[in-house]
C-alpha cells in the first residue's frame, strides 16, 4: 500500500510540475521517460560532482543520456 501511495505522489508531481533535476530523488528521476535506475543514479552522480546543473541541456553530459533522451525529458524537467 505504501509503495502505491508513493507511486501516485510521484506521478502527480510529474503531471503537475516539472521534476527539478537539481533536487530530485532517484525515484522522482525514474518517472521521466527513458530514465531508469541506472540513468537516475548517473544524473545524481553528475549533479553531485558538478555542484548541480546550470541548464537542462547539461543532461547530455550525463553518462547514458544523449540528445534523444534529452528531447524526451526536456519538457518534464527544470533546474529550479
Amino acid at each position: 500500500m505504501f509503495r502505491y501511495v508513493i507511486s501516485l505522489l510521484l506521478l502527480a508531481s510529474v503531471m503537475f510540475g516539472a521534476v527539478n533535476i537539481n533536487t530530485a530523488t532517484s525515484a522522482q528521476l525514474q518517472t521521466l521517460e527513458g530514465v531508469g535506475p541506472a540513468k537516475a543514479q548517473e544524473i545524481i552522480k553528475y549533479r553531485r560532482s558538478h555542484a548541480g546543473f546550470r541548464s537542462v541541456d547539461e543532461l547530455v553530459n550525463v553518462k547514458g543520456i544523449g540528445p534523444k533522451t534529452l528531447e524526451k525529458v526536456k519538457k518534464q524537467v527544470s533546474i529550479r
